[in-house]
């Protein structure tokens, strides 16, 4: 996609043991972009996302309710190089 754009997403709070990447990957597929998800070493969660500004708009919306039993505290969001990749996956940690 030509408007494409890869952002970087940190999500920090009650983001980890509550489901928070299974949660990512299943609203990255209904939303239609691609990456992947993982933990960070200090209790984050990092996303990194390729898609529209209108799916960015979206995820950024989702990753800031988070799942049920998350409290999502802060949702940091930087630009970064386009990601090119076909699908959204959970990464291992780190």
């Amino acid at each position: 996609m030509a408007d494409s754009q890869t952002r970087r997403y940190v999500i920090s709070g009650r983001v980890q043991g509550v489901g928070f990447r299974w949660f990512v990957e299943r609203e990255a597929g209904t939303i239609g972009v691609t990456g992947w998800v993982r933990n960070c070493k200090n209790g984050d969660v990092e996303v990194m996302a390729t898609g529209t500004r209108e799916q960015h708009i979206t995820l950024r919306r989702k990753l800031q309710e988070g799942p049920r039993a998350a409290r999502v505290d802060h949702v940091s969001e930087s630009g970064e190089p386009l990601l090119e990749t076909q699908s959204f996956r959970i990464e291992g940690v780190w």
